[in-house]
C-alpha cells in the first residue's frame, strides 16, 4: 500500500526530495528541469529547518523546562511571558529582560501564585510562576557549568508581614523607586530584611531585601556587596546606586546598589 504524504515523517520527505534531485539531474539538464531542481532543493531546506525547529535539548537538568515564548508583555518592572511547554501554556514572571515570541528558553527554579493582581497591567492572572532562572541558554546536568549573575537579579516574591524601621538618615525602598533619579551615584543608606541571598557570584554576593515599602509594583531591592548575610537578617546597606544597569544576556536592573557596607 503506497503511503499517505500526511503520514510521512520529516525524514521520509527529506529521503524522497532527495531522491527527485538526483533524478531531475540525471533525466534532464534542460533549463526547465534546473527550476524545478532548484525549487526541490529549497523546499529539502525548509523541511530541514523545520525538522529542528523545536527539537527537544537532549541533556537538561531533570527538573529544568524548555518552553517556548508564545506572548509577551512588558511592564516596568517584570516581564511576563506566557509560555508553551509540551501542549500546556502557563505565565511566569520574570524581571525585565528582552524575551522574543518564538524563541526558546529555559527555566528550572520558579515558585507558582495564584489569583495574582498586576496593578500596572490591571489584570489577574488566575496562576502565574515567578522564574528564578530563565535563561536563553539551556539548564542542563553538566557540573562544569559556571555560576551566572541572574541568580543575583530575578525576582523575589513579595514577602508578606515584613515592616522594617526606616534607617536613620536613609530611605525605604518606596522612597527609592519613586525619586530614583535623584539618587543616580549617590550613595545611600536602607534598612531591610534578606529574602534572598547568593554568594559569590562575579565575586560578589547578591542580595534582595524588602521592608514592606513599595512603589507601584517596585518592592525588592537587589544589593551587592562583600558581607555575608542570610535570609531572614535586617540589616542597613550603605552603597552606591546605580540606574539602568546592564549585564549582558538580558539581564537588567533598574536600581542597583553596588559594593555595600553592611551593618546589623
Amino acid at each position: 500500500m503506497r503511503k499517505s504524504h500526511k503520514a510521512w515523517t520529516i525524514e521520509d520527505q527529506k529521503k524522497f526530495l532527495a531522491l527527485r534531485i538526483n533524478s531531475l539531474i540525471y533525466k534532464d539538464m534542460k533549463l526547465q528541469s534546473t527550476g524545478l531542481v532548484f525549487s526541490a532543493i529549497v523546499a529539502l531546506f525548509l523541511i530541514s529547518c523545520q525538522g529542528g525547529s523545536d527539537k527537544k535539548v537532549a541533556d537538561l537538568a531533570p527538573n529544568a523546562h524548555q518552553v517556548k515564548a508564545e506572548e509577551v508583555i512588558q511592564a516596568s518592572a517584570y516581564t511576563y511571558v506566557r509560555v508553551s511547554d509540551d501542549g500546556r501554556d502557563y505565565w511566569m514572571a520574570i524581571t525585565k529582560m528582552d524575551v522574543k515570541t518564538g524563541g526558546t528558553y529555559f527555566w528550572s527554579d520558579g515558585a507558582e501564585m495564584k489569583e495574582f493582581t498586576s496593578k500596572e497591567l490591571k489584570r489577574t492572572f488566575r496562576s502565574i510562576f515567578f522564574v528564578q532562572d530563565f535563561s536563553s541558554e539551556p539548564i542542563t546536568s553538566s557540573p562544569h557549568m559556571q555560576a551566572a549573575p541572574q541568580t543575583g537579579q530575578q525576582p523575589a516574591m513579595e514577602q508578606k508581614g515584613i515592616s522594617v524601621k526606616k534607617a536613620e538618615g536613609g530611605v525605604t525602598i518606596a522612597e527609592l523607586y519613586a525619586g530614583k533619579k535623584s539618587f543616580e551615584g549617590k550613595t545611600i543608606k536602607i534598612r531591610g530584611q534578606v529574602v534572598k541571598f547568593a554568594g559569590g557570584i562575579m565575586n560578589k554576593n547578591w542580595i534582595h531585601i524588602q521592608d514592606g515599602t513599595k512603589d507601584g509594583e517596585h518592592f525588592d531591592l537587589t544589593i551587592t556587596s562583600l558581607d555575608s548575610l542570610k535570609v531572614g537578617d535586617v540589616a542597613v546597606f550603605e552603597g552606591k546606586v546605580v540606574l539602568d544597569k546592564d549585564l549582558g544576556a538580558g539581564y537588567f536592573y533598574d536600581i542597583l546598589i553596588e559594593d555595600s557596607k553592611v551593618k546589623k
